[in-house]
């Protein structure tokens, strides 16, 4: 059984990370399986939006998968992170398309990076989330993103004790969108965004996302630059014109991605 499903199915993208029986932990398997769907996502033309959820058990996902990493460092000398691709997920964090966490579970460390790496995010009721690398002696490098979604004094207290808060405390700041109380009922509300978003003009949505995104790494003055020169094939395109001469025949718009 592979660690990682995909699906795609009318432009939506759903990736499943499927390790139950190891609380959805990411293993090499599993965290190479992960680099191989955003490459297949940014690549297929057919997929508007993703969507990122793992197999129920309680547990969205564990973060890196520490038996496999005390094996393989007693077995051949090495840190598990030698092992994969892409460690730190910077192919999901530059998908071009919008990826949305469906969270059924609690999450903690390599699970909350990849939350940090969607743009949308549907969590479950009752479930918690941390970065607990310092209790195990590991890192957080990619942590950082997170200062533009939680205020500095929470993240700090995230990340310094390594415990896990609530994930309602969370929604309260904004880290996510929703908050359900069912797995079902978060995957539901997960592919309604997903639905929405696909029916959106494909370029304008690329350039909407690419905008937010470099305000978050340039600045606002960067950003603004940044999302002027996005926008740049937006305008020159032929959905540009298609969308108010929908709106002004009072029908759907049938958008084309040129």
């Amino acid at each position: 059984m592979s660690p990682i499903d995909v699906k795609i199915e009318d432009g939506i993208a759903t990736v499943c990370i499927n390790r139950p029986e190891r609380k959805n932990a990411l293993s090499v398997a599993a965290t190479n399986g992960l680099t191989d769907a955003w490459e297949k996502i940014e690549a297929d033309d057919s997929v508007r939006v993703a969507i990122l959820t793992s197999a129920d058990c309680g547990v969205f996902s564990a973060g890196l998968d520490l038996k496999e990493a005390t094996q393989i460092a007693r077995d051949e000398g090495v840190d598990i992170l030698t092992k994969m691709r892409d460690p730190f997920h910077e192919t999901m964090r530059a998908c071009k398309k919008p990826i949305i966490a469906a969270m059924t579970g609690s999450l903690m460390a390599g699970g909350m990076m990849l939350t940090l790496n969607c743009d949308l995010r549907v969590g479950l009721k009752g479930t918690k989330v941390g970065i607990t690398e310092v209790k195990i002696g590991r890192g957080s490098p990619w942590a950082s993103p997170a200062l533009s979604m939680l205020p500095q004094p929470i993240l700090m207290e995230i990340v310094l004790t390594g415990d896990l808060m609530p994930i309602e405390r969370l929604h309260e700041y904004g880290f996510t969108n929703y908050i359900e109380d069912t797995p079902d009922a978060v995957r539901a509300r997960a592919f309604d965004l997903a639905k929405r978003i696909a029916s959106a003009a494909p370029l304008s949505v690329v350039a909407a996302k690419g905008g937010v995104r470099a305000t978050m790494d340039l600045g606002c003055a960067g950003g603004l630059k940044e999302g002027k020169r996005l926008h740049e094939v937006v305008y020159a395109s032929n959905d540009a014109i298609e969308g108010p001469k929908a709106f002004a025949e009072k029908r759907a718009p049938v958008w084309t991605g040129t």
